[in-house]
């Protein structure tokens, strides 16, 4: 199936969250998709939701394959209900779109996230059974006085996926590399030169076709 052939309709609804309905958004995938996909968003308090460039571009990069992909705002961001609570909430936030991708679709779940998201996400995605691999953009490690440490990673024997920028301001490429030289197999690390945080300027489009190289190649191997 080829690109242009993919189902582009956009579904606009809310999902039962553990602090109130969750604001979402699905792109429809193929009859005979493989695997569904979550993408989860940046910090809500920086102006982060499930409409930010970076998170599109991801989400388009998995709905290329056919696959069915889910994007959300978190607790207190855009209309979903509830107050932002520093990640603890957010992270059973993740858990319950994880659940609506399940019942809706029964397919395995690829998890991405974009750096807030991949800071609260990654670990209940790493813990819930059905999901197929990970994926972490613009991983954070160190924002103002807040670390993010991803140990629970290095048991994870999943596909993984790492892409961020060398002039990400949140994370050094050493920083980025001893993370991932921490982890089992398989994996992949990408850097980005040139790109900062959010992948600019111009980096959106690499982004996007690393992202989706990657699940061409993950997809071929299942």
């Amino acid at each position: 199936m080829t690109t242009s052939e993919l189902p582009a309709a956009v579904r606009s609804f809310f999902i039962p969250g553990p602090a109130g309905q969750l604001e979402a958004l699905l792109n429809a995938g193929a009859p005979d998709a493989p695997c569904a996909a979550l993408v989860c968003h940046p910090h809500p308090l920086y102006g982060g939701t499930m409409h930010n460039k970076v998170v599109f571009h991801a989400a388009k990069a998995f709905n290329a394959h056919g696959l069915p992909t889910l994007r959300f705002n978190f607790r207190g961001a855009g209309l979903s209900q509830g107050h932002h609570d520093q990640g603890r909430g957010e992270a059973d936030d993740v858990r319950a779109a994880l659940a609506w991708l399940k019942a809706e679709f029964n397919l395995p779940i690829l998890f991405a996230g974009f750096s807030f998201g991949a800071g609260v996400g990654l670990k209940p995605a790493a813990a819930t059974p059905g999901i197929a691999a990970l994926v972490s953009i613009g991983m954070p490690i160190q924002v103002e006085d807040r670390l993010y440490s991803y140990s629970f990673l290095r048991s994870v024997a999943m596909p993984k996926l790492i892409v961020s920028g060398d002039r990400d301001q949140f994370a050094t490429v050493e920083q980025l590399r001893a993370v991932a030289s921490a982890l089992s197999e398989p994996k992949q690390l990408t850097i980005i030169k040139g790109a900062d945080h959010f992948f600019e300027p111009g980096f959106l489009p690499d982004l996007r076709t690393t992202v989706e190289d990657w699940t061409a190649r993950f997809l071929q191997s299942r």
